[in-house]
């Protein structure tokens, strides 16, 4: 008995979390082989800042600008066979990357075009990806998925930039490229094998338009999620920070070149992996406001230090703490926005969660890079670190996170089905619906504050 409880504790216990989780982490280094090889191979191809800073933005906008449609299409269409056509997508782009590359014929521009292209098969999969955990694990296993899902993104961090900087110092960047082409057929196989039992439709499908409307809708609604997205500007505005200096930090400051910055971003996934082996005892013994609280100021203390370093094994010791604060605070938002999302919205309402955090990071980093350019990186980053945790402190405090994982979205069927008065269309013409409430004089004060 006790054994068969654990079980549906334990995401790996599901064959197709296990096998999708595996080879979404092959998928994932595979990506961060090319983040390495297109930022390497632009420094060659455009000398000029502007064009390097451009492969970041090229991988970030798509996400942003994608997220919500792309939500609003998880919830419309078959999530399995969406994931799989964005998959080829992506798998098409990183193909056709290696073949001009290793032709001779990549430009900075056709480089960015390409690396844009890759990005919107990441950007149409992420939210369905998010979407699909639910129906994967039982409900008890979800918060340890989502933290195992973080544990793979930093073991692909933790291996594909040391792996990615050894091939092309050996091969050059158009063998990364082919690498992340190939890295994506182990995830389509997944795919193609899961027998996805889609969830009974009684209502036609949404139109796009109006599903992103009522994806909107909800999240302006839902107070559990608003919380989620709060806390999640709180924090990626600031932390945005380091991500967005340390390549400065590791050229300029500590001189390092491009494989001694693929080794400070190991160290900073073996911390994230640390943190997600601790996590579920932390689940155990603190609230998700504590842990998020803790976070916070963790991290911001580890922005603060390394702001003070000057050596490659004191930054790598800072960063693998970075690492840890890191994924506590990233499984904590992701299963917080899991959480509060039902299941007939839940990719849109990820979709929203994901635009805030891309597009924080993308705002956090425009502004501590022209902070960093008027009173210098140390400064920046203090004043980053010391925003991240005042901001970490103030937000704990207003809008904490404990609620957010004793929801239970599940649809009530505790009524009967409406009488309709004549022939209603699905998706269009007048309905008036009236729920009567019957509440006992003593209750009325609680039933307006729930």
């Amino acid at each position: 008995m006790s054994s068969a409880a654990s079980d549906t504790e334990r995401p790996l216990a599901s064959p197709m979390f296990r096998a999708l989780w595996i080879a979404t982490i092959v998928s994932n280094v595979g990506t961060w082989m090319h983040d390495i090889g297109a930022g390497w191979l632009m420094t060659s191809l455009s000398p000029d800042p502007l064009m390097v800073a451009l492969v970041q933005a090229a991988t970030t906008f798509p996400m942003f600008a994608l997220a919500l449609p792309a939500g609003a299409l998880a919830d419309i269409v078959d999530r399995r066979r969406l994931l799989i056509a964005a998959q080829l997508f992506g798998l098409i782009g990183a193909a056709g990357l290696a073949i001009i590359t290793f032709a001779g014929f990549t430009t900075a521009w056709v480089l960015l075009v390409f690396t844009a292209v890759i990005a919107v098969g990441a950007a149409f999969s992420a939210p369905a990806f998010q979407a699909i955990v639910p129906e994967l694990v039982q409900p008890k296993a979800l918060q340890q998925a989502v933290a195992l899902n973080s544990l793979g993104v930093n073991i692909a961090r933790a291996i594909g930039p040391a792996l990615g900087g050894v091939i092309i110092a050996a091969s050059g960047p158009a063998a990364v490229f082919a690498v992340n082409a190939v890295s994506v057929v182990g995830v389509i196989i997944v795919l193609v094998r899961w027998h996805r039992v889609a969830p009974e439709r009684h209502l036609p499908a949404e139109h796009m338009i109006g599903a992103m409307r009522a994806g909107l809708h909800y999240a302006m609604r839902a107070p559990e999620l608003q919380v989620v997205l709060i806390r999640s500007v709180g924090f990626f505005l600031f932390a945005s920070g380091l991500w967005a200096l340390l390549p400065i930090i590791a050229r300029r400051d500590l001189g390092l070149g491009p494989a001694g910055y693929g080794g400070l971003l190991t160290f900073m996934g073996l911390g994230a992996i640390g943190g997600a082996i601790l996590m579920p005892r932390l689940r155990g013994r603190m609230g998700a406001n504590a842990i998020t609280l803790a976070a916070s100021l963790l991290l911001a203390s580890a922005m603060a230090a390394l702001s003070l370093v000057t050596g490659f094994w004191s930054a790598s010791g800072t960063l693998f703490i970075a690492g840890l604060a890191w994924i506590a605070m990233m499984a904590s938002l992701n299963g917080g926005a899991q959480a509060t999302s039902p299941g007939w919205i839940k990719a849109r309402a990820l979709a929203i969660y994901l635009l805030v955090f891309q597009g924080s990071m993308a705002a956090g980093s425009a502004l501590w890079g022209s902070v960093a350019s008027r009173i210098g990186v140390p400064s920046t980053l203090l004043a980053a670190s010391a925003l991240l945790a005042v901001a970490g402190v103030i937000l704990a405090w207003r809008y904490p996170f404990d609620r957010t994982s004793t929801l239970d979205l599940s649809p009530s069927a505790h009524w009967p089905t409406p009488l309709v008065d004549g022939d209603v269309e699905h998706d269009s013409g007048p309905v008036l619906v009236t729920i009567e409430y019957r509440i006992a004089p003593d209750r009325v004060s609680d039933f307006f504050v729930a």
